[in-house]
């Protein structure tokens, strides 16, 4: 007979959403199938949910007790799905539908990281074919949609170009007709995975090709970790208190991960972004962090699922 405490979620039924429409499927494939995988290890029913536009039906008829969303990008991780589980009272991990909608737009998103003392990037919003026709910040700056993730749609727009990206003003570019321009931050792409509130650590990330592009977060070998970060002590504890500011001040919960670029020469810490939900792939970060501190990669996906349970009715927090 098996030990009841390796089975935790012995008759919970959980349905694992996966797939999606954003152009972060591929990714939220390998995620949602690692985290079923594991809940299936700690004894839940689970059901694999590509979701589609069907979705509120296909759980309607599923009925499940909770709902793990391992969902990337727009849809996925804007506040949409999160407005269905919620909709149909669903207990679902990660954040809310404010915490989701606000953290993928990165422009609003930095307004209220900035009024909560948080140090962001400068840069604006552009229409794609201005920031086509010309320089509209001195070189070098970084050109990226407004809302999307994983590094899809992202120029470094280095000192001596000639002239922006063609792409963003093609027929064929689909991210938005506005894109979000930023001053380049030299230095250290960093890391830091934020847990109940709590941070984590801080990963550095070289990234094999230059640049900390979708392959060089994906693919194997396409980056090295190095945890923890090897910066002074004190950038490490500036970064471990702006992730948890960020994730407080978007009104997150569950696992978040804030991406951060720390100029070493210039002692110079600014935070990019907030993932509301965070890659849990074999070459995630967050999970990587977790395994440092002691914490197992199935015991991370049953405290995600016990989180979002205990949280009670769909995404709200509870007390």
């Amino acid at each position: 007979m098996s030990d009841p405490d390796s089975r935790p979620l012995a008759g919970r039924h959980v349905a694992v959403l996966l797939g999606g429409l954003s152009t972060e499927r591929e990714v939220s494939l390998v995620s949602g199938a690692a985290c079923a995988d594991a809940l299936e290890r700690l004894g839940a029913q689970v059901s694999r949910v590509d979701a589609g536009r069907d979705l509120a039906q296909v759980l309607s008829r599923l009925k499940p007790d909770v709902c793990f969303n391992a969902l990337h990008g727009v849809w996925g991780e804007d506040g949409c799905v999160q407005g269905v589980l919620e909709t149909l009272g669903l207990p679902y991990t990660h954040s809310g539908v404010l915490a989701s909608a606000l953290a993928m737009d990165k422009t609003r998103a930095k307004a209220v990281l900035a009024a909560a003392g948080v140090t962001v990037p400068g840069g604006g919003l552009y229409d794609r074919h201005e920031a086509a026709a010309g320089h509209v910040l001195p070189l070098p700056y970084v050109i990226k949609p407004n809302a999307e993730g994983s590094s899809v749609g992202v120029f470094i727009v280095e000192a001596g170009a000639n002239s922006p990206p063609e792409a963003i003003a093609s027929e064929a570019w689909s991210l938005g007709d506005q894109v979000l321009v930023e001053p380049y931050i030299p230095g250290l792409e960093l890391a830091v995975g934020v847990m109940d509130g709590r941070a984590m650590m801080v990963t550095e990330i070289v990234p094999a090709t230059g640049f900390y592009d979708y392959a060089a977060k994906y693919a194997e070998g396409g980056s090295i970790h190095i945890l923890p970060a090897r910066i002074p002590a004190a950038a490490t504890e500036r970064a471990l208190r702006m992730a948890e500011a960020a994730h407080a001040a978007l009104g997150c919960a569950g696992v978040t991960r804030s991406d951060l670029r720390y100029d070493d020469v210039n002692d110079i810490l600014v935070l990019l972004e907030v993932n509301t939900q965070p890659g849990m792939t074999p070459t995630s970060l967050v999970p990587e962090q977790a395994a440092a501190m002691g914490v197992a990669f199935d015991q991370l996906v049953l405290w995600m699922t016990e989180d979002a349970h205990a949280r009670g009715h769909a995404g709200r927090i509870v007390g």
